[in-house]
């Protein structure tokens, strides 16, 4: 198969009687991506084309022999090349979905996955269901801010204190939250951990979804998250779990008796992490939640009264 740039170069010159109609640019990208080692070719190459075209990419479905211009064929070369090099869709398109948010992300950010959706999920039931007044929540590592706004936009939640070590991920946190309207609603502190907040800060919720992967599966990751994603939002040490143990461990210090501790593990990790809370004693006993594909993904425990 001929390299992207020659090939599409010269689609973009063609003659009348060899148009790139939608439809044949999609086919022809998603062989060229799969060559590429990326497993969604053809969905990616229909996000980047409706980036390109500006619209919804159920849109394409419509115009599938509309032919593309020259125009628009030398604004889609350089991002298909740039997918061919595995660089994640959602850098190049600079958005990721997250429940209701359009989150504006890039290098500096942990792209946030579908899963952390559930977290989310989780910790709104348990807001609903506690019926507790002006509830505070507390987002550790927030990142792009994924949990942290999405819990200020649809929970009973009167104030979210969001925190990230780096400044990086704060602008692009801070970014999200001025798109999303939430910047009286959700405040934004630099810090390690707990180390941003006062001794005598308390909230009914902390959560977090911490690094988990061990250091020693990096070869194994694609290379999307490998050679692209931040490796400080990535790798928790030699087994995963050293963000954990200073985790749960400040956590009890902050969340309020009956509060919720919430968190997000690794996969076959939840049986360590469950240990490192009940070792604290200073949790009723925790619980274990699935994420979509039926794993164990989530630890909840709840600060003794």
């Amino acid at each position: 198969m001929n390299d992207a740039p020659s090939s599409l170069a010269r689609a973009a010159d063609a003659p009348d009687d060899d148009v790139w109609s939608i439809l044949r640019m999609i086919l022809w990208s998603a062989e060229y991506l799969g060559g590429k080692g990326v497993e969604t070719g053809r969905l990616d190459a229909e996000h980047l084309l409706a980036h390109v075209l500006g619209m919804q990419r159920l849109q394409l479905y419509l115009q599938y022999e509309r032919p593309l211009t020259p125009d628009e064929l030398d604004a889609y070369r350089p991002l298909l090349k740039r997918r061919a090099a595995r660089e994640p869709l959602q850098h190049i398109v600079g958005v990721q979905p997250f429940r209701e948010l359009d989150l504006e992300v890039d290098g500096s950010v942990l792209v946030p996955r579908p899963e952390t959706e559930v977290l989310v999920q989780a910790v709104l039931d348990w807001a609903k269901e506690s019926g507790r007044p002006d509830l505070q929540a507390l987002d550790v590592g927030t990142g792009s801010g994924a949990i942290a706004l999405s819990l200020a936009l649809e929970g009973p939640f009167a104030r979210v204190l969001a925190t990230d070590v780096d400044e990086g991920a704060l602008r692009m946190a801070r970014k999200n939250r001025a798109s999303a309207g939430l910047d009286e609603r959700v405040e934004l502190r630099p810090g390690d951990l707990f180390q941003a907040l006062g001794d005598d800060e308390r909230f009914d919720v902390v959560v977090s979804n911490p690094p988990y992967i061990p250091e020693g599966e990096a070869d194994g990751l694609q290379p999307e998250v490998r050679e692209w994603e931040p490796r400080r939002a990535l790798f928790g040490g030699t087994d995963g779990l050293d963000v954990f143990r200073g985790l749960v461990d400040g956590a009890s210090r902050h969340v309020v008796p009956g509060g919720l501790l919430a968190l997000e593990v690794g996969l076959g990790q939840a049986p360590a992490v469950v240990e490192l809370i009940q070792i604290t004693e200073k949790y009723d006993v925790p619980r274990v939640l699935r994420d979509y594909s039926g794993r164990e993904r989530f630890v909840l425990a709840h600060g003794r009264r």
